[in-house]
């Protein structure tokens, strides 16, 4: 049986090295494109929604974002429809990232799949983890809400500014504070 690779290994969620020869390159890919659009001019929305689609594993129809916008490779998001990215968004894709249909991203909001073992000794050794998040369908998430990895968000979900994300929440729910809880069920 073939080993994995390091891509392979970090979307599996297992310990990974991103400093891997092909992570580092798809990383650089994303930088570069990341470069292009943050510094893109405002009426450059056609080569901005280029550069998005290029970057994006995919992307759905009628999409929305603005710089500046950051991420590690890009090619690790998927997002339905009618996406709406506000300014200083962060989206730490080392595992998949799913986005549905009519999602809304305030301003400064951060979804991370990385994180890093708290074993010290094995934290130390630059081997890192990531687990994927699942965004549904009309899901508003507030400004500077951060979505921890690992974490599925519901449909039909409102998350209140500043909230952050530790465990699932289901669908036709309204969740606020640190952690998020629910506050009402639609």
């Amino acid at each position: 049986m073939k080993e994995k690779t390091e891509r392979e290994k970090m979307l599996a969620n297992e310990l990974y090295l991103a400093t891997d020869e092909e992570l580092t390159t798809l990383h650089m890919k994303a930088r570069q494109l990341l470069y292009a659009f943050n510094f893109s001019q405002p009426h450059e929305v056609d080569k901005q929604s280029d550069i998005i689609r290029s970057l994006f594993g995919n992307i759905g129809l009628n999409f929305t974002v603005r710089p500046p916008f950051y991420c590690d490779y890009g090619c690790h998001i998927f997002a339905g429809d009618n996406l709406y990215i506000n300014y200083d968004c962060t989206i730490l894709d080392c595992n998949e990232v799913h986005l549905g249909n009519n999602v809304l991203l305030a301003p400064k909001v951060q979804i991370y799949t990385a994180y890093h073992p708290t074993d010290p000794e094995l934290r130390l050794s630059g081997q890192e983890l990531a687990a994927p998040v699942i965004i549904g369908d009309n899901v508003w998430i507030g400004g500077g809400v951060i979505i921890c990895p690992g974490i599925s968000v519901g449909s039909n979900v409102t998350i209140g500014a500043g909230s952050i994300v530790t465990k699932d929440i289901p669908n036709n729910v309204v969740v606020a504070g640190n952690p998020a809880r629910i506050i009402k069920k639609i």
